[in-house]
């Protein structure tokens, strides 16, 4: 589409605000989560038309979340779970192939043997890669690949591209444009390895608010940046 020229490939999204959405209107916070799947429906799908999207990376549940109230952390569990059930078709529809990173075996059985079966059934989607990180820390990603690392390779023949081999996402390229919505300005522990080059964009929508509009709004603004990777760029 034209008016997405030089328009990123990969985006990573943290989804924020759920909370805030519904007590702001006198809610519980599970009605904020349960409304948040509607933007996620939403913005898979249009990545999914758009030619120029391959890649969408969500944060769907981190490590610190286990810190939340036993209920909603359960109920998130479950909506995991119908989310998958539910949105299959439309992924299947659209040519989505959904995959996970993160700690995924810290997760309930019932909840892996979920998204097992959703990874197989979507196997065959090329438009769009859906990955949602889950149980998901940067910090015990980059532990974890160390850990394998320091298991197989002398200290001082490990290369930042051997490192990033052994990392939760080998072999997909770094995110080009990472969107937070509800305001915060912070990566909180997602993709710190990736992100080192990756353009930022802040939002003050919220999460369950945060549609197909504004999601261009922010390939917009990626689409008028010029990227240096540490040179002088065009700008200089």
């Amino acid at each position: 589409m034209a008016e997405f020229q030089n328009a990123p490939r990969h985006i990573a999204i943290i989804m924020d605000g759920n909370g805030r959405w519904a007590r702001a209107r006198g809610l519980p916070r599970i009605k904020g989560h349960q409304k948040g799947v509607d933007s996620i429906r939403d913005v898979v799908t249009e990545c999914a038309r758009l030619d120029s999207v391959d890649r969408l990376t969500l944060y769907a549940f981190s490590r610190e979340n286990w810190r939340r109230p036993r209920i909603e952390v359960d109920f998130l569990m479950r909506l995991l779970k119908r989310f998958c059930h539910r949105e299959l078709k439309t992924m299947l529809d659209n040519g989505v192939h959904f995959t996970t990173i993160g700690a995924i075996s810290g997760l309930p059985d019932d909840v892996q043997k979920v998204l097992r079966e959703t990874e197989r059934s979507t196997a065959a989607g090329a438009r769009l890669t859906l990955c949602l990180a889950l149980n998901y820390g940067a910090r015990d990603e980059i532990v974890r690949a160390a850990r394998r690392l320091a298991r197989r390779h002398e200290p001082a023949k490990i290369t930042e591209e051997e490192f990033a081999r052994n990392l939760d996402t080998a072999g997909v390229p770094d995110p080009d444009l990472l969107i937070r919505t509800a305001g915060e300005k912070r990566l909180s522990n997602f993709l710190l390895w990736q992100a080192s080059y990756t353009e930022l964009y802040f939002t003050d929508v919220l999460w369950p608010d945060f549609r197909k509009k504004d999601l261009h709004d922010a390939i917009k603004d990626y689409a008028r940046r010029v990227r240096k990777f540490g040179g002088l760029g065009d700008s200089q």
